[in-house]
């Protein structure tokens, strides 16, 4: 509080500037620790099961992000994307990102976006070589029937 040589009214509004200010360092960090809900992006009714061919991975904070392609019955090819963890937790389950280079072979489950483009959450991701491992970090995410877990 600041000492005011004008009178009371002066003090008084530099201790409502106080608390004011301390009010907002208090409130102003609650939005970078908000989070998304997994049910406001993704469909748990829908669920995906793809395999494919790596294009690119994205290991960035705070969700990284998958991209494969998938081959459709007809010949189609289409590139889905699937959100992941973040990087740290991924890493702590044994996945590197040297694992999804292009061209590496991926199996996902998980689900599918909520918007109806080629883009879901992936639950687990298999590898060629046999790894499976649990890529999802959302809290209220359903596991896919038959999903392993790493």
């Amino acid at each position: 509080m600041a000492i005011s040589l004008q009178g009371p009214r002066l003090e008084l509004r530099g201790s409502f500037l106080s608390i004011v200010a301390s009010l907002g360092l208090i409130a102003g960090p609650a939005p970078t620790f908000a989070h998304h809900a997994f049910a406001a992006e993704y469909d748990g009714e829908q669920p995906l099961d793809l395999a494919g061919v790596v294009t690119k991975a994205r290991w960035v904070n705070p969700h990284s992000w998958l991209y494969f392609d998938v081959k459709a019955a007809d010949g189609s090819i289409t590139n889905w994307g699937v959100e992941l963890g973040a990087p740290n937790a991924l890493s702590g389950k044994g996945l590197q990102k040297t694992d999804l280079q292009p061209g590496a072979e991926v199996h996902v489950k998980g689900y599918r976006a909520k918007n109806g483009g080629p883009f879901g959450y992936a639950v687990t991701i298999a590898l060629h070589d046999g790894r499976t491992f649990q890529t999802g970090g959302a809290q209220d995410v359903p596991q896919p029937p038959g999903s392993a877990q790493k």
